[in-house]
C-alpha cells in the first residue's frame, strides 16, 4: 500500500508541474493550450542537447548538473511559450473561442513534427540518467533520486504559489482573470501579464520534462501528447484554473493511476485514467476546488 501510494505521488507531482501551466492560461483567458505538453516535449529536448553538448558526466556530478540544466531549460521553454502565445494566441485573442482551440491544436502538430524534423522520429537515450540504490521507508523502496525530484517539484509548486498568491504579479494575474478590461483602465499591462503567465506555466513544463527525461531515460517528439492530456484532466479534477486545486488534481491523478494499476493491470492505466475524467465531468464539472462562475459579456 505504501508502495502505491510513493509510485502515484512521484507520477503525480509530474502530472501537478505540467498541469499548472494549463490552469495558468485557463484562468486568465480561458484558453485550453493543447500545445502546452508539447512545451514538457520540448523541455525534455532542451535538457538533452545541453547535456550532450556539456558531454562526460559522472555520477557524482550527475544531480547537481541535472539541476543547472533545469533551470537553463525553464528558461528556454518560458521563452518558447511567450513565443507561442505572441505568435499563435494573441492575435486570435477577440476571435471566437473555437478559433483559438483550433490555433492551439495546430500548434501542437507543428511543434511536435517541427522537433521530429529537427531531431528525427526515433527515441533518444537521455545523457543522465538517475537511479541509485534505494531505501526502504514504511515499506516502500524510494531511491534519493525520486526524493530529490519530488522536492524539485514541491520546490516549484510552492514558489508559484507564493507568486500568484503574496505578490504583485499575482495580483495582476487575479485581477485580468477576473475583469481584463477593467484591469487595463487600472493600469495595469494585460498583454504583459499574460506573456509573463505564459512564461511560468511553459518554464514548469519545460522543468517536468528534463525531470521525467533523466528519470526514465528515454525521449521522444511525441511524449508530450499523452501527458498533455493527463494534465488537463489532472487540472480538470482538480478545478481548472485554480492552483492549489490543480496541483491536488495532479497529485490525486497519480494516485489514481498507480491504485488502477494495481487494480486492473497496466493496460488499462490510461483507460482508468480518463475514466475518472469522464465521472468528474459528470457528476462535479467544476472540479475539487473549482467554482462556478458567471462569464462577463
Amino acid at each position: 500500500m505504501t508502495q502505491l501510494v510513493w509510485n502515484g505521488l512521484f507520477v503525480g507531482s509530474f502530472y501537478a508541474l505540467v498541469a499548472l501551466g494549463y490552469s495558468m492560461v485557463y484562468g486568465i483567458i480561458k484558453l485550453l493550450n493543447f500545445a502546452h505538453g508539447d512545451l514538457y516535449m520540448l523541455g525534455a529536448f532542451a535538457g538533452f542537447a545541453i547535456l550532450g553538448a556539456v558531454g562526460g558526466v559522472t555520477s557524482a556530478m550527475a544531480l547537481p548538473l541535472l539541476l543547472a540544466v533545469l533551470l537553463a531549460t525553464m528558461a528556454l521553454t518560458g521563452l518558447a511559450g511567450v513565443a507561442l502565445e505572441r505568435i499563435a494566441y494573441r492575435p486570435l485573442r477577440r476571435a471566437p473561442r473555437l478559433s483559438l482551440l483550433i490555433t492551439a491544436v495546430g500548434a501542437s502538430f507543428a511543434l511536435e513534427y517541427g522537433m521530429r524534423a529537427a531531431a528525427g522520429a526515433d527515441p533518444r537515450v537521455y545523457p543522465v540518467r538517475l537511479g541509485g540504490t534505494s531505501i526502504e521507508i514504511l515499506g516502500a523502496r524510494i531511491t534519493l533520486q525520486q526524493l530529490a525530484l519530488v522536492g524539485v517539484a514541491v520546490v516549484l509548486m510552492a514558489g508559484l504559489n507564493l507568486l500568484v498568491t503574496r505578490t504583485r504579479e499575482g495580483r495582476a494575474m487575479r485581477a485580468i482573470a477576473l475583469d481584463p478590461r477593467t484591469s487595463a483602465l487600472m493600469g495595469i499591462d494585460v498583454n504583459a501579464v499574460i506573456s509573463r503567465t505564459f512564461f511560468i506555466g511553459s518554464a514548469l513544463a519545460g522543468a517536468a520534462g528534463v525531470m521525467a527525461g533523466a528519470y526514465y531515460g528515454k525521449i521522444d517528439f511525441l511524449m508530450g501528447f499523452l501527458i498533455g492530456l493527463k494534465a488537463f484532466t489532472a487540472a480538470v479534477i482538480g478545478g481548472i484554473g485554480n492552483i492549489p486545486g490543480t496541483m491536488l488534481g495532479g497529485l490525486l491523478l497519480g494516485l489514481l493511476e498507480s491504485f488502477g494499476t494495481f487494480w486492473l493491470g497496466g493496460e488499462w492505466r490510461d483507460v482508468f485514467a480518463f475514466g475518472v475524467l469522464i465521472l468528474f465531468l459528470t457528476v462535479r464539472p467544476t472540479g475539487l476546488l473549482g467554482e462556478r462562475v458567471t462569464e462577463r459579456v
